[in-house]
């Protein structure tokens, strides 16, 4: 089964200003991934090719890498898992856009662990990590996002 998710939001600032939060992924002072109602995204070493790490069950290793615009996940787990996530600076009209982009095949029990809880805590995720990002950047989200009953039972199912 072909998976293709993706998450944008278009932030009032600077390529550069948004670059800088992508390139922050996985250190001390993150300032992107949501660590407070997450699991935190963590690598043997600093952000950069060849790092490997993942967050909670999820795991990956970086793929490809240019500082202030791109980073690219390839995924080693979980089990039946197979491609890639990435986040993308793109320029647009009055400010710019923070991309994540997930793109996969799913064999065997991800076949059902996909559609049926994984999905809908990464769209949870991803949309909390945006919201991150633009209270960052501008000191307010005009959207918060919220959980789904869905999510707060998945997350109360693995102890999230």
């Amino acid at each position: 089964m072909a998976v293709v998710n993706i998450h944008r939001r278009h932030l009032p600032a600077s390529e550069g200003e948004v670059g800088a939060l992508a390139d922050t992924l996985a250190d001390e002072d993150d300032a992107l991934w949501p660590v407070r109602s997450w699991p935190a995204m963590r690598f043997d070493r600093p952000l950069g090719v060849g790092a490997v790490g993942g967050h909670g069950p999820v795991r990956y290793t970086v793929e490809h890498y240019v500082p202030g615009r791109w980073v690219r996940f390839r995924f080693t787990g979980p089990r039946g898992f197979h491609g890639f996530h990435e986040f993308t600076v793109e320029p647009a009209a009055d400010g710019t856009d923070l991309v994540h982009l997930l793109a996969m095949e799913v064999h065997g029990w991800a076949r059902l662990s996909w559609p049926l809880a994984y999905r809908w805590m990464h769209d949870a995720l991803l949309e909390d990590c945006l919201d991150r990002a633009e209270h960052a950047l501008t000191g307010t989200v005009s959207h918060p996002a919220r959980w789904t009953r869905r999510v707060r039972a998945l997350r109360r199912i693995v102890g999230g």
